[in-house]
């Protein structure tokens, strides 16, 4: 996982509420293990025609938006059952960051997990953002983790939660098994220095 500390990008525009993961990634997609093609089944349902042609009115298909990093959702993004391949389908799919003003918790922690930041702002910043992403395409946003900022055109900071254990792994850019990995020493000197006494009791008839 690569070290996020400061995002800058341009934003596709989707305020939609109670976007699920069945959206984001159709069940048919699940049957892989890696992040292989998922950005091409990134909301797939809504992307293509039952031909498999392009819909030309979703924003993700529209030339303007290509290479845009920061997805600005509605409400209640990434409701519905738990799986690891929505944030691996949107990673895949270019983005970096999703804004929103509510995230499903399955949802949130699974992106964590996988280095996609979850951004919760207010309804107003939401709502600027969409807009400013729909009148020019070419808009763009800074993200600050250390600060915990989302800093918009007109030079507005506002400032995201997020929990200090996914901050650092995001930062130095492990995972919880390699941020554990990385304690082994320390792990190991603990265990050394505290010994397990034996209860030879156990072992008398």
């Amino acid at each position: 996982m690569e070290p996020i500390n400061t995002l800058s990008g341009s934003m596709v525009p989707l305020p939609i509420n109670d976007i699920d993961t069945d959206q984001i990634i159709p069940a048919r997609f699940l049957k892989v293990t890696d992040k292989n093609g998922l950005g091409e089944a990134c909301f797939a349902d809504w992307r293509y025609e039952a031909d498999g042609s392009l819909k030309a009115d979703f924003i993700l298909n529209k030339v303007e938006y290509k290479g845009a990093g920061v997805l600005v959702a509605g409400h209640n993004f990434g409701c519905g059952s738990s799986r690891e391949h929505a944030p691996w389908a949107l990673m895949a799919a270019g983005f970096k960051a999703v804004i929103s003003t509510d995230f499903a918790d399955i949802f949130r922690n699974n992106a964590l997990k996988n280095g996609l930041l979850p951004i919760v702002v207010d309804q107003e910043t939401q709502q600027q953002l969409v807009s400013l992403a729909e009148e020019d395409p070419t808009t763009t946003v800074a993200i600050n983790l250390e600060q915990q900022t989302v800093t918009l055109p007109d030079g507005r900071r506002v400032e995201f939660p997020i929990d200090g254990f996914s901050k650092y792994c995001l930062l130095n850019g492990v995972d919880q098994l390699g941020y554990l990995q990385a304690l082994e020493s320390d792990v190991v000197q603990f265990e050394e220095s505290h010994p397990v006494p034996i209860n030879t009791s156990l072992f008398m008839s």
